[in-house]
């Protein structure tokens, strides 16, 4: 058997978007934040993932704003 080549592929616009998205909630307490707090962040911080992915289309973003609220909101919570 011959040894498998393993292809790396760049990560999707959509991965690149939801890993910075990932990477700002942890950066900036929004974690710690309350629910009215929290909304309001993810609020403003989507109208900035809008301007810096403009290529991704409206479902794009919402999934995205979906991932950053479950992320906020963890039925687990983080660091337990």
């Amino acid at each position: 058997m011959g040894k498998r080549r393993v292809v790396k592929r760049e990560p999707t616009l959509s991965e690149r978007a939801r890993d910075e998205l990932f990477s700002h909630i942890r950066r900036c307490g929004v974690l710690e934040a309350t629910a009215e707090q929290q909304e309001e962040w993810i609020r403003d911080t989507m109208g900035y993932m809008a301007e810096r992915y403009p290529q991704l289309d409206r479902t794009e973003l919402e999934e995205l704003e979906t991932l950053g609220r479950r992320y906020c909101k963890p039925i687990i919570p983080h660091g337990v």
